[in-house]
């Protein structure tokens, strides 16, 4: 005797049908470079099924490099995936002397971009700039790492020049691109680490005004001053170290 009651799919069919459908909401724009993943409950719900399935996706999404996972923040989305493109392991970052070498990376990218950033920018790139650097001086306020909120600035001012390229390297970059993301992750939120934060964030919001105000030479500028500081810093360390 037969029945139509259909067969129950696997664990590893149903992991897929949920890589398929978030890959194509990442390929379509769906899910923007850098956007942050539902949770792991809210995909759950969505697919109904179990949180080992959608781990399992998760980890498939991971291996393909559409998007990275930061402990005890969440996954954000990286680019779309496959692409044997430029990228930093974390394995660059490992020394003082890699640290510079990206800062001089970024001070030709990012200053560029914060002047086209100037000149292009909308009033939705101006709200999500307002809104990471407000996340990122809660952070410093609360004693929290500002890692991700530092980044997300950054990466809002990439999307701010309407050119995908710059926020597509600033994604295959990633939060690792922060300095102290990787020399600094174990050092306490002392009164003053936290000043020196609240004075990054000072130079942040000189980049935010000089954007805001459409005016892509100062943007440039305070751009330029922002990471020259952070790569004279770093320099400063790196010649205490040779000297001890």
């Amino acid at each position: 005797m037969t029945t139509d009651t259909p067969l129950r799919r696997k664990p590893r069919t149903l992991a897929l049908e949920v890589v398929e459908t978030l890959g194509d909401r990442i390929r379509d724009g769906r899910l923007a470079l850098g956007d942050k993943l539902p949770t792991e409950a809210a995909i759950m719900a969505e697919f109904n099924v179990s949180r080992t399935v959608v781990r399992e996706a998760i980890s498939k999404l991971q291996a393909s490099g559409l998007v990275e996972t930061r402990h005890g923040i969440g996954t954000f989305v990286l680019g779309l995936g496959q692409a044997p493109g430029f990228k930093i392991t974390p394995e660059q970052f490992s020394t003082l002397r890699d640290v510079i070498a990206v800062l001089e990376l970024r001070i030709g990218l990012e200053t560029e971009a914060a002047a086209l950033a100037a000149q292009r920018r909308t009033d939705a790139n101006v709200r999500a700039m307002r809104a990471a650097l407000d996340a990122v001086a809660s952070a410093v306020d609360a004693g929290r790492d500002a890692v991700a909120a530092d980044f997300q600035f950054h990466l809002e001012i990439a999307r701010a020049t309407q050119n995908s390229h710059f926020s597509e390297l600033m994604g295959t970059l990633g939060s690792m691109i922060i300095p102290r993301a990787r020399l600094d992750a174990s050092d306490a939120l002392n009164d003053e680490r936290r000043q020196y934060l609240r004075r990054v964030n000072g130079e942040h919001e000189s980049i935010y005004d000089a954007i805001v105000g459409q005016d892509p030479e100062a943007a440039r500028a305070a751009m330029r001053t922002h990471l020259a500081n952070s790569r004279e810093r770093r320099r400063r360390a790196q010649a205490e170290t040779a000297g001890s």
